[in-house]
């Protein structure tokens, strides 16, 4: 009899559907690049398929509009950036921040390196091109007031999103908000090499440039820290193999097989966190002390109302 249930369980097991993955959707911060590695070398090893997960990866048409669309329950994650959260929170938009990407800033402040400037102080009397304001004109005056200068000594010019072109033909002297990973290798290739004077060395307080925000009433979800452990996974395996990985991403998205991107991989994998899930708190309320003092928000508030460390999966 025992045999015959036995037999009997198995042959039912067999005619049931296979369970089906959880469907997940990831909205990215903007077109596909190095800086999702994690994401892509995770979904081109099968990683996401072997936790259960099905994951979709979004690039938006707007680039602002992700967060916004997590917020209003479009999508269940949203890769965004440190600075624009504490924004968004003291907005009012229901989000925190459950993981990260990149854990140091990106943003940098760049001249050609055959401007002349040498030091931050040098920027006295010159222009400085940037592509968005409020947060960018913060950091740049946070950097000039270590040289002793301030906004008003500098000519700030909107280029939109033309930074490297804007330094090679000589619109402006210098530029804030360029990539570190992808604008001076761009002004590099193009033979005109930059010079980056880094944020978290001139006044600014350090801070994760990418992350992943949730809507503040789906953190309990268990799909997301199982999402974070397979991208802690993946990062882990492309620091180990960078070249396999590489080879998986251009695998994926073919288009970005060239030099520039190339070069961005090498320099943007050292910066991807190893520990995607966890949270420095200290960090975030530093920073939101500088988002408050810089006039950018208009109160801080606690560190757990603007990210969280989410619990082991079950």
């Amino acid at each position: 009899m025992l045999r015959m249930l036995v037999l009997s369980l198995a042959l039912v097991s067999a005619s049931l559907p296979a369970h089906a993955a959880d469907k997940l959707t990831v909205l990215l911060d903007w077109f596909v690049n190095p800086d999702h590695a994690a994401l892509v070398v995770a979904k081109q090893r099968g990683m996401f398929d072997e936790a259960g997960l099905d994951v979709e990866l979004v690039p938006p048409a707007d680039p602002s509009a992700p967060p916004r669309l997590v917020a209003a329950g479009q999508a269940d994650l949203a890769i965004s950036y440190q600075p624009q959260l504490h924004v968004q929170v003291d907005e009012g938009l229901p989000l925190l921040r459950v993981g990260t990407l990149a854990e140091t800033p990106l943003n940098s402040l760049v001249v050609l390196q055959s401007s002349g400037i040498d030091a931050i102080a040098d920027l006295k009397g010159k222009t400085v091109g940037f592509s968005v304001g409020g947060f960018e004109d913060a950091v740049l005056g946070a950097m000039l007031k270590t040289a002793g200068l301030s906004l008003d000594d500098v000519k700030l010019v909107n280029i939109n999103f033309a930074l490297s072109p804007s330094l090679i033909t000589g619109n402006v002297d210098a530029v804030i908000g360029a990539f570190r990973n992808f604008e001076l290798n761009q002004l590099d290739i193009e033979g005109h090499p930059g010079k980056a004077f880094y944020p978290e060395e001139n006044g600014v307080p350090v801070y994760d440039e990418l992350i992943l925000v949730a809507h503040k009433d789906r953190v309990s979800d268990n799909r997301l820290r199982q999402f974070l452990d397979v991208v802690e996974e993946a990062t882990l395996w492309l620091t180990n193999h960078p070249g396999e990985a590489w080879a998986l991403f251009i695998k994926a998205h073919p288009d970005l097989d060239n030099e520039l991107n190339r070069r961005a991989w090498a320099d943007t994998l050292p910066r991807l966190a190893k520990r995607p899930a966890a949270l420095d708190a200290a960090r975030y309320a530093r920073f939101g002390r500088f988002m408050k003092a810089s006039g950018l928000v208009k109160k801080t508030v606690a560190v757990e109302k603007l990210a969280i460390e989410l619990a082991p999966a079950q």
